[in-house]
């Protein structure tokens, strides 16, 4: 997939092994042939594959120094995605796939086993259930989700997941600036603080990625996370 390694160097200075390339390239065909049993993407060309998955996960290496050794949640992780491409990419940075969805957790399942990887685990459960839960409640170096939720509800689901000193990051679209100022109150009062918003330029795409990062600078009160649906229904304002 050299395609995916050119794009990886040039725009994210990050050097894949051939292993990895094949893991990858394995990891779209599965994509693609489960997909004709299941609705896992609208994405299926395979170049789009590469850019708007595979790449737009790894630009999170923009934002975070390094991996090794640290645990990450992917929150509404639906085919995968970041997840499994920084599992892939960074074999000490030990995965949780969190959705609430089981038949996507069993596509992630059978990634897996297929490509050998020892540092995924998925979650069937909703976020708001993990962030309840304590073995998974402020366990987690960072949590991460794509285009999950708006970012007020969103907060609610990333932040009691993270540590203390530990990030959230919210990956979104163009309106990630509006997205922040609208999560303000949400993210003082789940314990988190802006540090910053990184665009993000992808080949191919016309529009640039934004990452949102939030730094968890205390304890989320423990009456957050609300029961399953309240954080949308009911965002904090």
């Amino acid at each position: 997939m050299s395609t995916l390694a050119e794009y990886a160097g040039a725009c994210l200075n990050l050097e894949l092994s051939a292993r990895q390339l094949a893991q990858f390239e394995e990891l779209g065909s599965m994509l693609l042939y489960w997909n004709q049993r299941m609705n896992l993407t609208s994405i299926t060309a395979p170049k789009d594959i590469v850019v708007k998955h595979f790449l737009d996960s790894l630009t999170l290496t923009t934002v975070v120094s390094q991996f090794d050794g640290l645990r990450l949640i992917d929150v509404g992780t639906g085919a995968g995605f970041p997840g499994l491409a920084l599992a892939i990419a960074f074999p000490a940075l030990e995965v949780t796939l969190l959705d609430s969805t089981a038949k996507k957790l069993r596509f992630i399942e059978s990634v897996g086993r297929e490509l050998q990887l020892k540092n995924v685990r998925t979650m069937h459960a909703r976020a708001e259930d993990a962030g309840r839960d304590k073995g998974h409640r402020a366990s987690y170096d960072i949590a991460v989700a794509r285009a999950v939720a708006r970012l007020p509800a969103l907060m609610e689901y990333l932040l009691p997941l993270a540590k203390p000193e530990g990030q959230v990051i919210a990956m979104q679209g163009m309106t990630a600036y509006d997205d922040a100022n609208s999560a303000a109150k949400a993210i003082e009062a789940l314990g988190g603080e802006l540090f910053a918003i990184e665009e993000v330029l992808l080949p191919t795409l016309d529009n640039p990625r934004y990452l949102i990062v939030i730094d968890k600078i205390k304890k989320t009160p423990r009456q957050y996370p609300r029961q399953p649906g309240t954080p949308t229904r009911d965002p904090i304002q």
